[in-house]
């Protein structure tokens, strides 16, 4: 089908035939990912959304699709108004807009494999308040009108040592084992993909940018599991990594093995396990215990290897980003450049290590007005040049066997306007303060929120995004339950304590509307804090990432002389542990960038 409005109309026809009076069609998969397989692009091969977070609706009459504040550009730019209403969360939600928008009567489809168990309680109550109902479809009708819809990956899993992972999968399961017990509870179901990796220390190639595979396991009370999972994706050396403490089984069984719980305690995540997991356990008889995955906190905690592995992923990086960004600064004010150029040779300093194997998300590389959308993706339909006059940002990461990295800077090309290096002062000043905080355990990320806000609110100004989101260990470089926000923002959520051992983002940022972005990310490490006289415990943040922070953008006399002798001796430190890695015009550069303020 040639164009997104040709596939709407296909989804209508075919919503017709099975009698349904709407569809919603959510940007996930079968596990709740945040990042999906090309299979399950629904939403981007319907409607042409490129980001990775949103929902569509499809009615006869009308189509909306729904995204926050991140993608308030971006989805006008790359779905057409004439065939879609543009409808902001949290400010309504798909539950309410379907209350509105639903007729008497109205059946409105869902596929079961695709939401979870509260958002299908809440889109019912929703509608049956207007007399219409939400039904459960077998197919998705999607599925039936995309042609060339991708097969998923047959990419075959790899091992995770225990001298990377730095505990074998035998103690997680042993961990998961005794707070199965702790709950009386007989097994616990995993489907997100990335707490099944962590567990059985494996790794895949099915989802582009996060190294795991398309797989559910169930984890016994006695630290055994079921891994249902394609069999062709299993090598010899990944049999014999799992033993024989890990049945294996073919991916398919696992919706009927689900009712085999007869009388038996399972947990569930609600946030993570989809309607349709919960439907079969309870079909199946089972007492179904609605717990966090077990894997969530412990996987987010990292052990001190994984911190070491991190700690070398990210300096290696880091001379990658910095020769790039002399690379940038060099050659883009002939005008030349393009962002998609900048993609390519930021990945091209990034393979030079011979390390990388695979960008940790779609590298951001946003000149001009572009930066001012947070999640913007050039492709060669938006591919700007680099030109005089405006600020380029680049936000990426890489994924490497000992660490997943993201970082986002940003240079000037030619001079900066007065504004531009207010902006970017504030946003430098938030950034320091949170870097800098120190709090008591039990703090979570939505309390520290406004330390990195305050500059910015005091001239009136705000950003419409999350601070900081956690990190995975060559992971998700989106890993909860960690967060920096409040619920207010986009990415915030329950509140959750941060914990020592913990890895999360600190990236404040600003953005004029068809003007330019401003962010400065780094990642840093929650650790515990010793303070003399202390009458409770305490944490703080150790900066993880080093890679210059761009003084033409800084004005001076905007920081305190604290903040001052933050930023120096944080570029002393990025010094130290570039300089190693940097000869001639490289290492030049390096040392002007990191001089004193």
């Amino acid at each position: 089908m040639s164009t997104h409005a040709d596939r709407l109309a296909a989804l209508r026809a075919q919503l017709a035939r099975d009698r349904l009076d709407g569809f919603v069609v959510p940007l996930t998969d079968e596990h709740m990912s945040e990042y999906v397989g090309d299979y399950a692009q629904r939403l981007a091969w319907l409607t042409g959304f490129q980001g990775s977070a949103g929902t569509a609706v499809v009615m006869s009459q009308e189509a909306a699709i729904f995204t926050d504040g991140r993608y308030t550009l971006q989805v006008r730019q790359q779905v057409d108004g004439d065939h879609w209403a543009y409808v902001g969360v949290p400010q309504t939600s798909v539950a309410a807009w379907l209350a509105e928008h639903a007729g008497q009567g109205a059946r409105i489809g869902y596929d079961p494999w695709l939401h979870t168990r509260a958002w299908v309680t809440e889109a019912s109550k929703a509608l049956a308040e207007r007399g219409a109902s939400l039904v459960a479809v077998d197919t998705n009708p999607v599925d039936a009108v995309w042609p060339d819809r991708p097969a998923p990956s047959d990419a075959t899993l790899a091992v995770q040592d225990d001298a990377r992972a730095g505990q074998s999968s035998a103690e997680k399961r042993a961990g998961i084992a005794d707070w199965l017990t702790e709950r009386r509870a007989d097994a616990v179901v995993l489907t997100a993909l990335d707490s099944i990796a962590w567990a059985l220390n494996v790794r895949g190639r099915d989802v582009a940018h996060t190294p795991v595979a398309l797989a559910y396991a169930i984890v016994q009370a006695d630290g055994t599991a079921d891994l249902y999972i394609a069999p062709e994706k299993l090598t010899d050396a990944v049999r014999q990594h799992l033993g024989n403490a890990i049945r294996v089984h073919d991916r398919g069984e696992f919706a009927s093995a689900l009712g085999g719980f007869a009388g038996k305690r399972v947990a569930a995540d609600p946030e993570r396990a989809v309607a349709a997991i919960f439907d079969r356990l309870d079909q199946g008889g089972a007492t179904i215990l609605t717990l966090r995955d077990p894997v969530v906190l412990a996987k987010a905690t990292k052990n001190p290897v994984e911190i070491a592995g991190h700690r070398a992923a990210s300096a290696r990086d880091g001379a990658a980003l910095a020769r790039f960004l002399r690379w940038v600064e060099a050659e883009a004010p002939s005008g030349v450049l393009t962002e998609l150029d900048c993609v390519a040779k930021l990945l091209a300093f990034r393979q030079q290590s011979g390390l990388l194997l695979d960008t940790s998300f779609d590298t951001i590389s946003a000149t001009g007005a572009h930066g001012a959308s947070p999640h913007y993706r050039v492709d060669e339909s938006s591919n700007a040049r680099l030109e005089p006059g405006q600020l380029y940002l680049v936000d990426s990461g890489g994924q490497y066997l000992d660490g997943t990295t993201d970082v986002t800077r940003v240079l000037p090309i030619g001079a900066p306007t007065e504004e531009m290096r207010d902006r970017f002062t504030r946003v430098l000043k938030g950034h320091i303060a949170l870097a800098t905080a120190i709090f008591p355990v039990g703090t979570n990320g939505g309390q520290l929120d406004g330390f990195a806000r305050r500059p910015l609110w005091e001239a009136g100004l705000d950003y419409a995004h999350g601070t900081g989101h956690g990190v995975g260990a060559y992971l998700a470089v989106h890993e909860g339950p960690q967060r920096i926000a409040t619920p207010s923002y986009p990415g915030g959520g329950p509140a959750e304590p941060l914990r020592a051992g913990m890895i999360i983002s600190n990236e404040p940022g600003y953005y004029k509307a068809g003007d330019y972005g401003i962010r400065i990310e780094n990642l840093v490490l929650v650790e515990e804090r010793v303070i003399a006289g202390a009458e409770a415990p305490m944490l703080g943040f150790e900066t993880l990432t080093f890679c210059p922070i761009e003084r033409r953008l800084i004005v001076a006399d905007m920081l305190t002389p604290a903040e001052r002798g933050w930023l120096d001796a944080y570029h002393a430190r990025v010094f130290d542990i570039l300089a190693p890695q940097m000869t001639g015009d490289d290492l030049t550069w390096l040392e002007a960038k990191c001089a004193p303020l």
